[in-house]
């Protein structure tokens, strides 16, 4: 995992379900620095659901609950205390153990400092060199950490698969979210996915890009394998140094 520091930056686009940009505050976080990979997910779960294998590609044909149950079971195996109660599908921030990200710590993450439409700049062009999409990435999932990572480290956070975020979705959520680690809508039916594809456009790898699944989808013909994830857990209440 990459250590991400506490700090601020602004959240959201200009693009009307991306709106509006605003502040938001973060405490510090780890994050994987790859993708959860198939043999990650077998070793843990003792099955490997996804439709494209490889042991170095990603994990998809995954539900959100998969997800949350992935994390739960990596967290006991390691000693930790799991985050999420399973009965009731709640997530609990204080616990030591594994979790999706939140909206706001997947987005903080991935643009690492920048400012710009993608973490590496304005220019679609070179989306290329940090992500798999529908132009490159010849019609399937490729295995993780060939492309570039962005500045604090983080590989496959554009394109590849969507991954997977602990916040129910609200199109209009931003304006009544608070400034300090938002958690997302208290109720929704979607989840919120984040990062694009391997066969989805460049507009879906935007930093700021929002997009939302029903957190049970399970029909591969319309995009069951596109969904993967990734996970974060709680860090030390201390600025910490960005990772290089």
């Amino acid at each position: 995992m990459v250590q991400v520091p506490a700090g601020r930056f602004i959240m959201g686009d200009k693009e009307q379900a991306d709106a509006p940009p605003h502040e938001v505050a973060l405490s510090p976080f780890y994050m994987d620095k790859y993708l959860v990979s198939q043999d990650q997910f077998e070793k843990v779960m003792g099955a490997n659901p996804s439709r494209w294998k490889g042991a170095h590609n990603p994990v998809e044909q995954v539900r959100w609950s998969d997800a949350v149950r992935y994390c739960n079971q990596r967290s006991q195996l390691e000693g930790l205390k799991p985050c999420y109660d399973l009965s009731a599908w709640k997530c609990n921030f204080e616990a030591d153990g594994y979790r999706l990200p939140t909206e706001a710590e997947w987005e903080y993450a991935c643009r690492a400092g920048s400012t710009t439409v993608y973490f590496f700049g304005d220019d679609p062009a070179k989306l290329g060199d940090y992500a798999w999409y529908d132009k490159n990435s010849g019609g399937h999932p490729r295995p993780l950490g060939q492309k570039q990572p962005n500045r604090w480290g983080l590989l496959d956070i554009c394109g590849n698969v969507w991954e997977w975020c602990n916040d129910f979705y609200k199109v209009d959520y931003y304006p009544e979210a608070p400034r300090q680690d938002p958690k997302g809508p208290k109720e929704g039916e979607n989840k919120v996915l984040r990062g694009g594809a391997w066969r989805f456009s460049v507009e879906s790898c935007r930093c700021g890009y929002r997009y939302n699944e029903n957190p049970g989808y399970a029909d591969v013909c319309f995009g069951y394998d596109i969904y993967g994830f990734r996970c974060v857990k709680k860090a030390a209440q201390n600025p910490g140094t960005a990772p290089r």
